[in-house]
């Protein structure tokens, strides 16, 4: 079993800054890609950031130069530094990874945390 479980969510006012990160627990042996997606009401998840375990970033254009995205591999654990935020980063964030379980270490797989809320008010 694996669990991707997200702490960090809130409400903060246009400008402000939130930091958002995800656990990895569970029968691991390996993780691959983590990152951080986001769905607004009416709309379709979408990425806002990834890292590979090597450390390579990509960014969702609308986030580039506020959010950071970093991982802690020993840790199993990612977090995403939100700054400048703005009314339309309101959306529950869902963290994602591609992980080997310790029992199938040739096939990896695709995890969701439950989701966590992110409210910027204007």
């Amino acid at each position: 079993q694996v669990q991707l479980v997200e702490s960090g969510g809130g409400l903060v006012q246009a400008g402000g800054s939130l930091r958002l990160s995800c656990a990895a627990s569970g029968s691991i042996f390996s993780i691959n890609t983590m990152g951080w997606y986001r769905q607004a009401p009416g709309k379709q998840r979408e990425l806002v950031a990834t890292i590979t375990y090597a450390g390579m970033t990509n960014y969702a254009d609308s986030v580039k130069g506020r959010f950071a995205i970093s991982r802690n591999n020993a840790r199993n654990t990612v977090a995403l530094q939100m700054n400048s935020l703005k009314p339309e980063d309101t959306a529950v964030y869902y963290c994602n990874a591609d992980i080997r379980r310790v029992d199938s270490i040739r096939v990896g797989r695709e995890y969701w945390g439950q989701g966590t809320q992110v409210t910027v008010s204007s």
